[in-house]
């Protein structure tokens, strides 16, 4: 049974269909695919009301939330309810002051995986850790959740679908964690572009190279023992999809996914191995 912020028993309508609303891929199960936004998942799982964030998602799904812009420390949305009117939505967390920014960035610039990761628009698990070492959590614990709708609780069902429709807006960009907690894709690519290349770690197999006639006398014996060639490190591999990044990404959206980002997972799965079938050919 509703009621409204006063305590007041109000009667929920029908609610209004949207066409064209932004309703989330995942149709049942659950909402968000790739690492980081599953965490953002759980932490608002964990932190909300189970009814209301059930009853978000069904608004989710069906396309309830209308649009959403997100900028440092807030998100903001218009989801439809049984009103005629939209329900304003605003969730805003802490946004990293420059200061942050500058010691996080230098920190990711400092280790060569996570920056090659970053510049190729990837985001490494361990980032978490970075953010942590400045006692900086990436994803919030606290979230400040307003709705102009009647129903007291926090989040209500429209705050709730506003955070599913974000967190399947993570899958296709990471970057976007990033940008709420104030740094945007650009601003940190050309940030960890400007940071000193990090120092390469020895090669292993490195060989100095020495006139032939000063190695006559070893020239068959093995420069290097097999304990050493065990060390060598891993290699880093070139994702699939690495040419749709340098490229322009064209001006078209499919169901409000924009194309490229439904071409990068088709390259993906064209670079992974073929099954190998049982029995004999």
């Amino acid at each position: 049974m509703p009621f409204d912020r006063d305590g007041k028993f109000y009667e929920a309508g029908k609610t209004i269909e949207v066409d064209g609303g932004l309703a989330v891929r995942a149709k049942r199960g659950k909402i968000g695919e790739r690492w980081w936004s599953r965490r953002f998942v759980d932490v608002l799982e964990r932190v909300c009301d189970g009814g209301r964030l059930a009853r978000g998602r069904a608004y989710a799904r069906k396309g309830q939330v209308m649009d959403f812009q997100l900028a440092a420390g807030k998100v903001t949305a218009r989801v439809q309810g049984s009103r005629p009117q939209p329900y304003a939505v605003e969730i805003a967390i802490a946004a990293f002051d420059e200061t942050q920014w500058t010691d996080v960035t230098s920190s990711l610039g400092s280790r060569a995986l996570y920056r090659a990761a970053l510049l190729a628009g990837e985001m490494p698990r361990e980032i978490i850790d970075v953010f942590e070492e400045h006692n900086l959590p990436l994803f919030p614990d606290n979230l400040d959740i307003r709705c102009n709708c009647p129903d007291w609780g926090v989040p209500c069902k429209h705050g709730s679908a506003v955070l599913y429709v974000l967190a399947e807006a993570f899958d296709d960009d990471p970057f976007l964690v990033l940008a709420w907690r104030g740094r945007d894709r650009e601003a940190l690519l050309s940030a960890l572009r400007g940071t000193p290349e990090p120092v390469d770690a020895v090669d292993p197999l490195a060989v100095e190279e020495t006139p032939l006639e000063e190695r006559l006398a070893d020239y068959y014996s093995p420069g290097l023992s097999l304990g050493k060639l065990r060390e060598r490190p891993a290699r880093v591999t070139t994702p699939p999809e690495l040419l749709l990044r340098a490229l322009d990404a064209p001006p078209i959206r499919v169901r409000h996914i924009p194309l490229v980002d439904l071409l990068k997972s088709a390259y993906r799965e064209l670079a992974e191995p073929p099954s190998t079938m049982d029995g004999g050919s």
